[in-house]
């Protein structure tokens, strides 16, 4: 059975568990086993929601039976208080959080397939309007010119030997505020953009920025020829200044001796 086919299972037996547990409400698949099948793929795992009446939480987070019953679990650890990552023992990995009827309306989330619903339920099942909402910027200026301060901070701190939080400001905060203004850049591709996080499935979305990403991304002992790479996407899109251009060129020289 392919693994597609396993989790969509797996998800109905987990609603199958609830509706003979009592207390149990609906069950909310989520993501790639929400309303997004069509990009589940081999490396997609369980996320969802389980809705329990009010007062119930402490006795489903206490106790897993209702999942041990579908199929065993070899690990389980309580990542939130209002949920757990589990695994399988038969390799199935997987997320939840337990909300009781009154909560759901509070948590934020980009909306899901009702997989299992007890007749009790009577909530119409909705996108949250909580979702994390930043406006998009509408220039190059400053996420770009926040990029060229990230690389030249990032490689004098290489250069003192600092090479953790010179990994960070080269190959993350710099490329993060590049992948800000990418919209602006260039025609983004119809893929499940993910509100949470821009960077998810950046490569189907933008795969013209994707292609330069390997010379950006090269570790943490080629950390001045990654600079050089974002340097170099930075300036073929935006004028920037000379002196600044200079100074991370000679920094990257410097670290590179």
């Amino acid at each position: 059975m392919q693994h597609t086919d396993k989790l969509l299972q797996r998800l109905d037996a987990i609603g199958e568990s609830l509706s003979k547990t009592d207390g149990a409400l609906g069950l909310l698949g989520l993501g790639s086993v929400g309303l997004e099948t069509d990009r589940l793929d081999a490396y997609s795992d369980l996320d969802f929601f389980v809705l329990i009446r009010n007062g119930e939480k402490p006795r489903f987070l206490a106790s897993l039976d209702w999942l041990e019953h579908v199929y065993p679990l070899a690990y389980s650890f309580a990542n939130t208080e209002v949920g757990y990552k589990i695994l399988f023992e038969d390799g199935i990995f997987g997320e939840f959080a337990i909300f009781e009827e009154d909560e759901l309306a509070d948590i934020a989330y980009a909306g899901g397939r009702m997989v299992w619903r007890s007749p009790e339920w009577k909530t119409e099942i909705a996108a949250s309007s909580r979702l994390p909402h930043k406006e998009k910027p509408t220039s190059l200026d400053q996420p770009l010119n926040e990029a060229l301060t990230n690389l030249y901070v990032g490689l004098g701190r290489y250069a003192r030997g600092e090479r953790l939080t010179a990994l960070r400001f080269i190959q993350s905060y710099a490329i993060d505020n590049v992948i800000s203004v990418l919209h602006l850049l260039e025609q983004e591709a119809s893929f499940f953009p993910d509100p949470f996080g821009p960077e998810r499935r950046l490569e189907r979305r933008y795969p013209g920025f994707a292609d330069k990403l390997g010379g950006m991304l090269l570790g943490c002992d080629r950390l001045p020829e990654s600079a050089l790479h974002v340097l170099a996407y930075i300036e073929s899109v935006y004028p920037v200044n000379d002196r600044m251009s200079f100074e991370i060129r000679r920094l990257a020289k410097e670290c590179g001796n």
